[in-house]
């Protein structure tokens, strides 16, 4: 069970993260990324992401303990969640010395 907690937890961290850096890649926008802040970078980021996380989640066996999977899989998708609505995107790239681009107004 645990190993179905941990990569149901793993898919929703990744699913979650791959979420904001695929949808500002498809529009043509820049977005706080490790390996570079272009459209086509989190294009590529986003869409590796999101394989990331249907990988973890195959590799979960989630039919097994399906609750469990759930909420964990919910809670990896929550702190990402969090981690990008305070910025951490922005803080990350600044805290490794990168630029930054513009940020959209609240």
């Amino acid at each position: 069970m645990w190993h179905t907690i941990l990569l149901s937890a793993l898919a929703g961290l990744m699913g979650a993260n791959a979420i904001p850096h695929f949808v500002k890649g498809i529009v043509g926008e820049q977005f706080p990324n490790v390996w570079g802040n272009s459209a086509l970078r989190n294009s590529v980021a986003g869409t590796l992401g999101i394989g990331l996380a249907v990988a973890f989640g195959y590799w979960a066996d989630i039919p097994t303990h399906m609750a469990a999977a759930f909420f964990s899989g919910l809670i990896g998708a929550l702190v990402m969640a969090v981690f990008h609505g305070l910025g951490g995107a922005f803080r990350l790239n600044s805290a490794l010395k990168l630029t930054n681009p513009p940020r959209a107004a609240a």
